[in-house]
């Protein structure tokens, strides 16, 4: 087996493109394998790389079809709801804490008959 062709930085001939690129242009590699890499060289540590792939052997990204939106959003839904209280928090759950922060941190709530701070009652 061959090795991969490496180009420098920018220097990249026509025809090649990140997995990004492709994705920007709606493509995707489609089981290819990597067929070049770019290197960028650094002072202190080794070159970041960066793996190309041909553009004429790339594949149009498939259509989310309703079945994936349905899965995307019941997704998205179990990393809102917090496992303890069982609310949405209204944002995705840290996985450092495991639980919304008024869970993980009861002493910060603010309790229901006292108004937030800011407000006159």
């Amino acid at each position: 087996m061959g090795a991969l062709p490496v180009y420098r930085w920018r220097l990249a001939p026509d025809g090649y493109a990140t997995r990004r690129q492709l994705r920007a242009a709606g493509l995707r590699p489609g089981g290819q394998d990597v067929a070049a890499q770019l290197e960028r060289p650094r002072r202190r540590r080794g070159p970041l790389v960066a793996y190309l792939y041909r553009i004429d052997l790339a594949k149009p990204v498939r259509p989310m079809t309703p079945g994936r939106w349905a899965a995307l959003a019941a997704a998205n839904t179990a990393r809102r709801t917090c496992p303890q209280c069982r609310r949405d928090a209204g944002y995705v759950i840290p996985p450092t804490l495991g639980t919304c922060t008024t869970c993980a941190f009861p002493d910060n709530a603010v309790p229901a008959d006292r108004p937030p701070l800011g407000t006159c009652a």
